[in-house]
């Protein structure tokens, strides 16, 4: 994956033929998976897609998903993993559309592109790459507008499922979905699992073994990994802002603590991650 310098909430491969690890996994981030070419079976939740190039799949992260590859063959593949904040300024533009709410509405979802569709997700595809390696001051800012115009496309391409609003394919999915949504909500609020089973009106107890279930992860390491995430955004952003102002932006309550995900997470202590964003502003 190739962060763009300044969003480190955006990440892509593009037309990745490198050897893939086989497990199931999820991140906190949303995917956008594109099938060049190959033969893959990929399996998100309880669903099995059989690819065919073209094959383009929006991914909420947190549903545990996996390719399974015919090693015989190449297997090529553009994969973009992002933060909302990346497209935050293209939200807050006068008559902005939703071009998020693929991603929140339909979770998981597959689009079969052919003809013009398929050419032009894959031209803007290849100018995000392009721009990325061109260098100079607006790489970035060209990388960012050529991932928004994707995002729009695919928005468009989304609105006939969008309208009839794709049923999840079980009714643990749609829980779990509302864990994540909930969560996504209110991280830096204090959360704990009485206050989640009266809003949600579930038992604490089959809130905790459902979404363990489903996405491999507790509730309490997902509102972490989002929490540390976003603490990334902010020393990105400004990193004047001290640890300490970070911590408690975050929902953490102890510094102690905060430090010791940070540092798990991500490699570094908030201090050294810090000064690193510093030292490339």
């Amino acid at each position: 994956m190739a962060s763009v310098r300044g969003t480190d909430y955006l990440d892509f491969g593009y037309r990745n033929g490198g050897p893939v690890e086989e497990i199931f996994h999820t991140h906190s981030r949303y995917e956008i998976y594109y099938f060049h070419e190959g033969i893959c079976n990929y399996l998100i939740g309880d669903r099995i897609y059989s690819l065919s190039p073209g094959d383009l799949i929006l991914m909420n992260g947190m549903t545990l998903h996996r390719p399974k590859v015919d090693k015989r063959r190449p297997y090529i593949r553009t994969v973009i993993h992002f933060h909302p904040s990346a497209v935050k300024p293209f939200l807050e533009l006068p008559q902005a559309v939703p071009i998020l709410e693929p991603f929140r509405t339909l979770a998981n979802f597959r689009l079969s592109l052919e003809g013009r569709e398929r050419e032009q997700v894959e031209r803007l595809l290849h100018a995000m790459h392009e721009r990325k390696h061109a260098g100079g001051p607006a790489a970035n800012s060209r990388v960012l507008l050529a991932f928004a115009d994707l995002l729009h496309v695919i928005y468009e391409l989304c609105l006939q499922p969008l309208g009839s609003r794709q049923e999840f394919s079980s009714e643990k999915e749609r829980t779990v979905q509302q864990i994540v949504t909930y969560v996504e909500e209110r991280y830096m609020e204090d959360l704990d699992m009485d206050r989640l089973q009266d809003d949600l009106h579930v038992s604490k107890y089959y809130l905790s073994r459902l979404f363990k279930e489903v996405t491999g992860v507790t509730i309490f390491e997902f509102l972490y990994r989002r929490r540390i995430n976003e603490a990334k955004i902010l020393f990105l952003l400004d990193p004047a802002l001290s640890v300490t102002e970070v911590c408690f932006r975050t929902g953490f309550k102890h510094l102690a603590h905060f430090s010791r995900l940070f540092k798990k997470q991500v490699g570094l202590t908030p201090e050294k991650y810090r000064r690193s964003m510093r030292e490339q502003a």
